[in-house]
């Protein structure tokens, strides 16, 4: 047995220990599918900061969480007599194989590898979802995502049947049109009326992302960081200052973003080289 064989057969048997009626842990013995799945939503998130950051050993870390995580509804799903991780990996293994015809077929071995490629992955996809019963361009789009990145998955499901604006500009148009209409929703005063319209605005933005090439989770969780950071270097300078932030006006406070800002080190230009 290799050595990650060893090493994963040893993980499979501490959750088993961990969740025994009688000598595991209260805590992990009291969990189940529903109440664990934050944890494993929470993990995938900690993942992707730790790729965001580059940094190996934080990475390696997250991952191992995330996989405990998968670790521990396999271990759920074999004392339901459901499935165990033997046959998730065997699950993922066939699935995969399946949506790679041009890999792993041999009458297709020779066929070229190119843009059709995803377009045959998403038929497979589509394939499948249809056999299970989930039937429409946007079936199955699960609930739990985040709303802006279940948008997303939207938008691109739509996008792929045709239902899209020609171009960037077509959906810059529209996003100028529905900041009218909560314009409009605001001066109404009615909640209801300003929250749709609003959530159209964020719709568009998410739609002219995909236009553009841009994963609107990823540009959003880069604005978030970008936000914190200058955040903390404003309130950097009120301490060295000896100020406190409820003597600031609104004036005071765009002085003072500004200066942080003015603070930071300029980009280089898109596609120099960084100098060393």
């Amino acid at each position: 047995m290799s050595a990650a064989g060893e090493q994963l057969d040893a993980l499979l048997e501490l959750m088993a220990r961990l969740r025994d009626p009688e000598r595991g842990c209260p805590w992990d013995r009291a969990q189940d599918f529903a109440s664990i799945a934050p944890y494993t939503i929470e993990e995938a998130y900690e993942v992707a900061e730790a790729i965001a950051q580059q940094a190996a050993a934080p990475l390696r870390d997250e991952l191992g969480d995330l996989l405990f995580q998968v670790v521990f509804h396999a271990q759920l799903g074999a004392e339901r007599g459901w499935f165990d991780f033997s046959a998730i990996a065997a699950g993922i293994h066939d699935k995969l194989v399946r949506r790679h015809p041009h890999v792993f077929a041999p009458s297709t071995a020779s066929a070229p590898v190119s843009g059709g490629s995803a377009l045959d992955w998403e038929a497979h996809k589509a394939g499948e979802r249809a056999a299970a019963g989930a039937v429409g361009a946007l079936a199955a789009v699960p609930l739990a995502l985040p709303a802006l990145a279940r948008a997303a998955k939207l938008s691109r499901r739509a996008a792929r049947v045709g239902f899209d604006w020609p171009d960037e500009q077509a959906v810059r148009a529209k996003i100028a049109e529905e900041l009218r209409e909560t314009e409009a929703a605001v001066a109404s005063g009615i909640r209801g009326d300003i929250e749709e319209e609003l959530g159209d605005v964020l719709f568009a933005l998410v739609n002219w992302a995909r236009q553009l090439g841009i994963d609107p989770e990823q540009a959003l969780r880069l604005a978030n960081a970008k936000f914190e950071r200058r955040f903390g270097g404003m309130e950097t300078l009120l301490v060295q200052r000896g100020m406190e932030p409820a003597e600031l006006s609104a004036e005071a406070w765009e002085t003072l973003w500004q200066e942080v800002k003015a603070l930071e080190k300029p980009r280089p230009p898109p596609g120099s080289s960084p100098v060393q």
